[in-house]
């Protein structure tokens, strides 16, 4: 993916400021020596030198970068890292100790040797001239130290000095924040690989939940027109205009993310008096929606499954039923967002209520809810004893 293309440019960027600063310092270094010393001068003998031993270290850092830190990050083989790691610290030891100086000792001196070499400087004293002076020749022999304490050259034997464990502490590091920055991206990666495949995930169910609301909603309108065909023919027709432009919105308009306001408002209004054309006079339907929506959206279908409820379960054709809807915009800033819409249902109960306790349109709209705003959101449901009360507030986008 893209994004993957970019955090590894920045790991590799972030790297090249690290090692390009450790190649600067020594030159910056040396500067700084120079101006405040006159009597150095700018050597680059010295910087080599110190170049050369950042560039083994470069090296090895390549090497544990592309090589071994995957092994560990991404096909987690932490044995075969394990093994690696060891075998890169006993060559770097190796290299250290053959590397390291020469250094001189002192042969011990038998004791019979010794006791010669007294007798004859005591000699040698006696014979000195008069003044005091030695002989240019005695003098340097005297100087000159014998055979046996001459210094000679030779190697240490093979073990961890201090230096060798400020090197392979150096190495530690350098492994461990290699290891911590490739960790951080590796992260990021899988965060938005999650967010992704949550944002996929979130899209299928909200497109099968749609699938059911859509059906559901039909079901229930067509058995509204059979129903209307044989009390009163006209109504029934112009039941299905209302339809038609039902069935238009839902076309154009029900695979959105959002629809505005206005689009949602008259939706609400053209199912509403599909349902006045059904029932009589004895129920009462209100319906109070703003004659002005702000420039915001709302989920399609999401309001009308309450309405549907309320219509389906809380009218009664032998008494006095009552479904009264209420929509308003709220500017106050509060904990869910600065603008919400506070949607309000509220309708009677029938003696017999249908058995089905919100049908699979409510269910459907909770689920919804809780997708497409998680914890912001505020939805309370009273069910009283002779009314069913529904208050939905909800974020505008």
């Amino acid at each position: 993916m893209y994004w993957m293309k970019i955090q590894s440019r920045q790991e590799n960027v972030i790297y090249m400021a690290l090692w390009g600063m450790l190649f600067a310092a020594p030159v910056l270094s040396l500067y700084i020596r120079t101006i405040n010393n006159s009597f150095l001068t700018f050597n680059w003998t010295e910087i080599l030198i110190a170049w050369k031993l950042f560039a083994i270290y470069l090296t090895i850092f390549l090497i544990h970068n592309f090589l071994l830190a995957p092994l560990l990050i991404y096909r987690r083989k932490r044995v075969l890292y394990a093994a690696m790691m060891a075998a890169v610290f006993s060559i770097f030891v190796a290299y250290q100790c053959s590397q390291r100086p020469k250094f001189m000792v002192q042969r011990p001196i038998p004791m019979e040797r010794h006791m010669d070499r007294e007798h004859g400087e005591m000699d040698r004293e006696h014979e000195m001239p008069r003044g005091g002076h030695e002989p240019h020749m005695m003098r340097g022999e005297h100087q000159r130290p014998p055979r046996e304490f001459r210094w000679q050259g030779q190697r240490p034997p093979v073990f961890i000095g201090q230096h060798d464990i400020v090197a392979v502490v150096i190495l530690v590091l350098m492994f461990g924040m290699n290891i911590g920055i490739k960790l951080f991206f590796k992260n990021r990666t899988d965060q938005k690989k999650l967010a992704a495949l949550q944002k996929k995930n979130l899209e299928q169910q909200l497109e099968y939940l749609k699938y059911q609301i859509n059906p559901h909603f039909f079901m229930n309108t067509l058995n509204n027109i059979h129903a209307l065909v044989d009390i009163d023919p006209e109504k029934a027709k112009d039941t299905i205009l209302e339809l038609s432009k039902m069935m238009r919105f839902i076309l154009y308009e029900g695979d959105k993310s959002g629809v505005p306001l206005t689009r949602e408002f008259d939706f609400i209004r053209h199912y509403v008096a599909l349902m006045q054309l059904r029932y009589t006079n004895k129920v009462e339907i209100l319906v109070d929606l703003p004659s002005e929506a702000p420039d915001k959206t709302v989920p399609p279908l999401m309001l009308i499954s309450f309405i549907e409820n309320a219509f389906k379960h809380g009218i009664s054709y032998q008494h006095h039923s009552f479904v009264h809807i209420k929509i308003a915009i709220n500017d106050e800033p509060s904990a869910i967002g600065s603008q919400q819409l506070v949607f309000t249902c509220c309708n009677s109960k029938a003696e017999k209520p249908n058995e089905e306790k919100g049908g699979v349109g409510l269910t459907n709209v909770k689920q919804r809810l809780h997708l497409l705003y998680d914890n912001n959101y505020s939805l309370k449901i009273q069910n009283q004893p002779d009314s069913y009360n529904v208050e939905l507030t909800i974020p505008l986008t």
